[in-house]
């Protein structure tokens, strides 16, 4: 341990933040080597997604010196005199993250500029598109992480998430900044006081002119709620009616077990108040505003749709609303099928990209005019991700949750107009296309005590080591199973080896007799394995009678899957 300690000491020595050094000299103090071992036998891992974890002293923490390092490393990799915009969420440390970053930036030859408070990630992703001489864009947020995270996500000029190799590069520039307290430090930067660029480019989506809706809304705790409430103002949609308990921003999140409106028990503050008011619609963002959540009345009480059942509504939705063959959707391969039966009904071009909004916007270039050889006006991802656009094309090169709701409204008032409601529209799809049915099983597997309050759904299988999934995912490549949920399994692939002219990715599909699949994966921000499962049946029969034995079946696929990975 004397090498952890030692390291431990260099690090003190250089750590800027009177908070972490006071944790750190603690546990120095203590000899306690199994935090030590904790923090600095590992590092975070600087790749696609950019950084995020757990808020505390080490490289295997979220802290200043990390941030630093990170800023450092971007910095070569930069053009000198590059602008680089900067934006932050309401988590604890954003904001200094957010100017240790200029700071470190700035000392190295470039220009950031950061936002005077809070935003929105798609406010950050916009705002790095639409000026040429912007080289980069770094936004400080750990999305709907529980409270002791935080995160780092790099832009690049296009306004979409880096790929590789720029993350490799970005990587070892980051592997090769030494102390932190001889980096040059600039200061005097310029500061953005508000989202007028992006509420003058949301609020302006031609998406159909009905506007007679009532909607429920929480921003989550997050800082979605003052440019959402804008942006249905421009747009000429009546005032959302917030839930008062999670309106103001808060680190702590305490009114939620787990700030992600996937969660069960999430939405049930938003659900409560539109009984009450007798509301159309609740509408959900996750805590940095890039996802979007949609529950809606049914049978006396309120159902919330799936990520892949709002996707397919609001591809229709943009699809009646935009013109041109050119036209393009894109989703992942671990999202419904349905989108590309939906794009071949309207005759545009669909493209699959590996799972993430970084590869939507690479299968669709990354702007509004190239790519898969179209114009992308939409993409999507199950987890409550989409970029919605109009016959300019997407306007936001990353998830966006703001636009996505602006979009939601739209339609749901449209189906109100005419008697109808969200729910005979998926039916509508269904018959149209047959019913393709999704639901997921995660595995979650972390070695980090839980957040007191952190909740974990019911389909959740915990208490496993990490090295698990590596051992799960070996199992399952050397042994496939020839039936799931009792149907023969047709074909199996890969992933790792590329599949569809995907790049390679740590992933496996199995494609099941009478057109089910399972995509199986470990997730990219979370310690979780994740099982994507899918049942299409025609709709030959009452749309319930189907719907209740594509359930059936779903089940069937988890229950093989639990078994599997025990």
């Amino acid at each position: 341990m004397s090498d952890l300690r030692a390291q431990a000491e260099e690090w003190l020595a250089q750590d800027p933040d009177p908070g972490t050094r006071a944790e750190l000299r603690a546990l120095l103090d203590e000899g306690d080597d199994r935090a030590l071992a904790d923090r600095f036998g590992a590092r975070l891992e600087f790749g696609t997604a950019g950084l995020r974890g757990e808020l505390g002293a080490g490289p295997n923490r979220m802290n200043r010196v990390t941030v630093m390092r990170a800023a450092a490393g971007l910095a070569a990799r930069l053009p000198r005199d590059g602008r680089v915009i900067i934006g932050f969420d309401a988590r604890h440390g954003s904001r200094r993250f957010a100017d240790d970053t200029a700071a470190v930036l700035s000392g190295a030859g470039l220009r950031p500029e950061v936002f005077a408070g809070p935003v929105p990630t798609p406010v950050l992703a916009h705002f790095t598109r639409t000026f040429d001489d912007i080289v980069a864009g770094v936004m400080v947020t750990a999305s709907h992480n529980p409270p002791r995270d935080n995160g780092y996500k790099v832009y690049w000029a296009d306004g979409a998430q880096i790929v590789p190799p720029l993350d490799a590069e970005i990587s070892a520039a980051i592997d090769a900044v030494g102390r932190v307290d001889e980096l040059p430090l600039g200061e005097g930067w310029p500061v953005h006081d508000d989202a007028g660029l992006y509420l003058d480019a949301v609020s302006s989506l031609r998406l159909g002119d009905d506007r007679d809706i009532s909607v429920v809304y929480t921003p989550m705790h997050g800082v979605g709620r003052d440019v959402l409430l804008q942006a249905f103002d421009r747009a000429g949609f009546p005032a959302p009616a917030v839930v008062p308990e999670q309106a103001e921003p808060d680190p702590d999140f305490p009114t939620v077990a787990f700030p992600n409106p996937e969660e069960p028990g999430a939405l049930g503050l938003a659900l409560a108040l539109a009984g009450a008011r007798g509301a159309d619609l609740v509408i959900a963002n996750d805590p940095d505003a890039d996802r979007c959540a949609v529950a809606v009345p049914a049978g006396g009480g309120w159902r919330a749709l799936t990520g892949d059942e709002l996707g397919g509504l609001l591809a229709e939705h943009v699809l009646q609303h935009t013109t041109g063959d050119d036209r393009l959707v894109v989703t992942t391969i671990v999202s419904s099928s349905l989108l590309r039966s939906i794009a071949a009904a309207h005759g545009v071009r669909f493209a699959e990209s590996l799972t993430g909004f970084k590869w939507i916007m690479k299968a669709g270039g990354a702007g509004p005019t190239d790519g898969a050889g179209g114009r992308l006006v939409f993409g999507y991802e199950e987890a409550l991700g989409y970029s919605v656009g109009d016959d300019r094309g997407v306007l936001v090169s990353d998830k966006d949750g703001i636009g996505a709701a602006l979009a939601v409204a739209a339609l749901a008032a449209g189906a109100r107009r005419e008697g109808r409601t969200l729910l005979d529209l998926l039916d509508d799809q269904a018959r149209e296309h047959g019913l393709h049915a999704t639901s997921q099983l995660s595995i979650r597997v972390d070695d980090r005590p839980p957040a007191p309050a952190q909740h974990h759904s019911t389909d959740e299988l915990r208490s496993a080591p990490p090295s698990r999934i590596t051992s799960m995912m070996t199992r399952l490549r050397t042994d496939p199973p020839a039936l799931l949920g009792g149907r023969p399994v047709t074909s199996f692939d890969d992933l790792s080896h590329g599949a569809d002219g995907l790049p390679p990715t740590d992933g496996l599909r199995f494609r099941l007799d009478g057109g089910s699949r399972v995509v199986i994966r470990p997730s990219g921000t979370e310690p979780k394995l994740k099982c994507y499962l899918e049942v299409v049946l025609p709709v030959d029969d009452d749309i319930t009678t189907v719907r209740a034995r594509a359930a059936a079946q779903l089940d069937a696929l988890r229950a093989d899957l639990s078994a599997a990975l025990r």
